[in-house]
């Protein structure tokens, strides 16, 4: 009993954090629960064997590329809702943090994702590139590639400190 209270403790201290970054991944809170609840369903089955100072990491692994993946199967095309939006595509945002995301949208996938691990959670190349599975100098090359894009979409200056 004590693994389900450990990570029922887990669950709901660290949800809200990984559905947050989901939605920094897809820009979309329903897709981001889901894509939340996937990886924490995953994190689950394997309890056992995570070392619990290393849990949150594994998590934010496990909604990377979930993201990922469903982006290359073309998901990201499906977007079923419930009923019509009452406002039109294309309205005018006045939120920075609505246009910030709005911009990011428009970077590729593992751009993005690049992007969201290294200046959202603030990891270094090297754990980028572990979480991503892939080279330093894939990192570095996806990092440069998503800001420019992310400048370009954001139509303004966007703080060059992180470049």
């Amino acid at each position: 009993m004590r693994r389900d209270e450990e990570f029922s403790e887990f669950f709901t201290s660290r949800f809200d954090w990984a559905r947050r970054t989901a939605y920094a991944l897809c820009g979309d809170w329903s897709e981001a629960e889901e894509l939340a609840q996937n990886a924490f369903v995953k994190a689950y089955a394997k309890w056992p064997s995570i070392r619990r100072e290393t849990a949150e990491g594994y998590v934010r692994t496990i909604v990377t590329r979930l993201f990922l993946d469903s982006r290359r199967r073309g998901r990201d095309r499906e977007r079923p809702v419930a009923d019509l939006p009452e406002l039109g595509v294309g309205g005018g945002f006045t939120d920075p943090d609505a246009r910030l995301n709005a911009a990011l949208q428009q970077v590729a996938p593992k751009q993005r994702a690049a992007l969201v691990l290294r200046f959202v959670h603030d990891l270094s190349i090297e754990q980028t590139a572990a979480e991503l599975g892939c080279s330093v100098g894939n990192v570095k090359s996806q990092t440069a590639r998503g800001l420019a894009t992310l400048r370009e979409a954001y139509g303004e200056p966007v703080n060059s400190e992180c470049a």
